[in-house]
């Protein structure tokens, strides 16, 4: 699953917007104004506008993720054994903060996702006028961790939906769950070490296992999240299916 960002907004020299618009006035003024010449210097003014407003979004942006802080985990996957924070648990500490730096954002979905997946978009708007849109490829097939039949294409739809939203408005602001406030069960927030990753990951590729169920299974969202205390289980897990294979 990767995160994909479209930008509006390009760089160009250090002129200023402001006086470049006084020029443009002035052109405008003069009826012998070489029509040609306007032309370039209203696309430069906007050059310079988007310029500026992208330089605007990316302070605010800077100055938003300052006050965000770790957010604790309000549910638990019964079925996985992993707690996390729900899209309303973010969006209640997320939504006055963003808003305050001049954010706001959208959901929508589109075209473009691979068969049995939905993208979900999120576009980030600045009240400077630069823009970008993310976007997140989500499982919509209705099958399970363990690959059977466990929701109708409608719930599976409207199930990954909401997953792609809860991930994009996390990854989006960098946002980290569950570090903080943890019922004090810190160690079981630990992630595995590199090591363990290796290991996993050779097995993973070794019995060709879906690494996108993999994940599901264990609530995570990538390898290196999963949780120390449950290397073991998801090691036998692989050596399990390894065995099998094998006759």
């Amino acid at each position: 699953m990767a995160i994909v960002k479209h930008e509006q907004g390009a760089m160009t020299p250090a002129v200023e917007p402001s006086s470049l618009l006084q020029v443009l006035e002035r052109a405008a003024s003069n009826p012998e104004v070489d029509v040609e010449k306007m032309e370039r210097l209203m696309a430069m003014h906007e050059r310079l506008l988007a310029r500026d407003s992208e330089g605007a979004f990316n302070a605010a942006m800077t100055q938003a993720q300052q006050e965000m802080g770790r957010i604790s985990a309000d549910a638990e996957n019964k079925q996985t054994r992993s707690k996390y924070a729900t899209y309303a648990k973010l969006d209640k500490v997320l939504r006055p903060i963003y808003t305050r730096h001049g954010f706001a954002l959208s959901f929508g979905t589109a075209e473009g996702a691979p068969p049995d997946f939905v993208r979900v978009l999120c576009h980030v708007s600045h009240n400077g006028g630069h823009s970008r849109t993310y976007h997140v490829d989500m499982p919509a097939d209705g099958k399970g961790a363990k690959g059977g039949d466990v929701m109708t294409k409608t719930h599976a739809t409207g199930s990954a939906m909401s997953y792609g939203m809860r991930y994009l408005l996390k990854m989006i602001f960098n946002v980290a769950i569950g570090e903080t406030d943890d019922d004090g069960n810190g160690a079981t927030l630990d992630p595995i070490n590199a090591k363990e990753h290796d290991a996993l990951m050779a097995s993973i590729e070794e019995t060709e296992t879906d690494l996108a169920k993999f994940l599901d299974y264990f609530g995570i969202e990538d390898l290196r999240e999963l949780p120390a205390k449950r290397f073991n289980e998801a090691a036998k897990m692989l050596a399990a299916k390894k065995a099998k294979r094998n006759g």
